[in-house]
């Protein structure tokens, strides 16, 4: 079996340029970026001429240099009216031709995150950064109207000494809840409840020494090391060792979501695609449920005794009908939220909520899981593919997504950490 092919065909020289940029690198980049089927071969001559009776040679002793430059994009037929154009606005000088070629076979391997990419290429630049002396009501202020959770810290001479994550927070500097939840009180309630932590110097909780990534070391590397080393984020560093970026998860799930192919178009050209995870082969099934009418206060109890921040709801047939986070707990009472940050900052164990606030829970409409959840729900299936999750956190800003069937039961979870160790599988 044959497929419709075609070649373009462009004979330019190494001193065309592109707004600047070398020509043969302008049509690299447009192939790439078009996100096709397609191939691309830059091949230069060891000798030529060209209209104007310019010549080019290796010789020395004629001084030119000009070498000529043929590439190559071989491509389904049915891209070439989306590219050509394209092409033909960048070859500003230089003769280009069509071919067509039968294909047999059309073979390649994906890969989430590009072998070319560098930390610099991703990472966030230009951080906020806090010194030793930093105290922590001045970190929370800056993390509370963040969408980060982590800060470096840094000598005089902006060299990364340490980092401040959330786990450092509650940990040892005695902050009682995770960031999320302490963003739901009003900021009067959470100044007074924090003055005892607030004038506690960073030095006294930051974790020290601190993992950085060089910004030339390629992207793949950064990745392995935070898999290995569980982070999910690290600062980088330039040559000097001065910090000049951030490198996070979701930086890196950007560049997978802005560079990845789109694979079903390939699929649907005959293109063979190896190597492709699915999220059936990476999701985590043995996820806590509980059920539409199960009682406030024994969730309460289950996410307390389990340690963790959310629970799937299903109905008798398995269905996912919503889901329940610790914030929409503090939700749950959100009409006494005084009460609720006594027990948090009085660190007691979340199952305490329901004999402290029985009164409320007998008292108020929403008893059951069907009350507090929430049910506008983004979902995956469990055929779908590893990008196509990450696209959807991406989009979404979320850091866990449910997974169902095509009948929409409920199978588990996948979290960014599955998704992250899995695109680096693949490369």
């Amino acid at each position: 079996m044959e497929f419709n092919y075609n070649v373009i065909e462009i004979f330019t020289s190494e001193d065309v340029k592109y707004q600047g940029k070398p020509i043969s690198t302008a049509i690299i980049d447009c192939v790439r970026n078009s996100k096709i089927a397609a191939r691309c071969i830059v091949s230069k001559a060891i000798a030529g001429c060209y209209e104007n009776g310019e010549v080019a040679s290796n010789n020395i002793e004629l001084l030119s240099y000009n070498m000529p430059l043929k590439i190559e994009i071989i491509l389904p037929s049915a891209e070439l009216d989306m590219l050509l154009p394209k092409i033909e606005e960048l070859v500003v000088d230089g003769i280009i031709a069509v071919e067509d070629m039968a294909v047999k076979t059309h073979r390649t391997t994906s890969k989430l995150i590009p072998s070319y990419l560098r930390v610099k290429d991703v990472m966030t630049a230009n951080p906020i950064c806090v010194t030793e002396s930093t105290t922590a009501g001045e970190i929370l202020t800056i993390l509370l109207g963040a969408n980060f959770n982590v800060v470096p810290v840094v000598d005089s001479n902006k060299r990364p000494i340490g980092i401040i994550t959330q786990g450092d927070l509650i940990k040892k500097a005695g902050v009682p809840i995770h960031l999320g939840l302490l963003a739901e009180f009003e900021k009067s309630k959470v100044e007074q409840y924090l003055e005892g932590v607030a004038s506690k110097k960073a030095k006294e909780f930051m974790s020290s020494p601190v993992k950085t990534v060089f910004e030339d070391k390629l992207l793949s590397e950064a990745v392995d090391r935070m898999i290995a080393n569980n982070l999910k984020r690290m600062p980088v560093v330039n040559k000097e060792g001065l910090i000049t970026g951030m490198l996070s998860r979701l930086d890196v799930f950007k560049i997978i979501t802005a560079k990845t192919p789109d694979w079903k178009r390939f699929k649907s050209q005959n293109v063979k695609v190896s190597d492709i995870k699915y999220v059936r082969d990476i999701m985590e099934r043995d996820i806590h449920t509980v059920k539409k009418n199960t009682p406030v206060d024994e969730i309460i109890r289950f996410i307390d005794s389990n340690e963790i921040e959310h629970v799937a709801v299903i109905d008798d047939s398995g269905h996912l009908v919503g889901i329940i986070s610790d914030r929409d707990i503090v939700g749950f009472f959100a009409e006494h939220k005084a009460g609720l940050i006594d027990y948090l900052l009085a660190l007691l164990p979340l199952s305490e909520i329901s004999k402290r606030h029985e009164d409320l829970i007998k008292k108020t409409k929403m008893k059951i899981a069907a009350d507090v959840m929430k049910s506008d729900l983004i979902t995956v299936s469990e055929e779908a593919r590893i990008d196509e999750a990450i696209n959807l956190m991406v989009k979404h800003v979320i850091k866990l997504l449910p997974v169902v069937d095509e009948n929409n039961i409920f199978k588990g979870m996948i979290s960014r950490d599955a998704l992250l160790r899995a695109g680096l599988h693949n490369n």
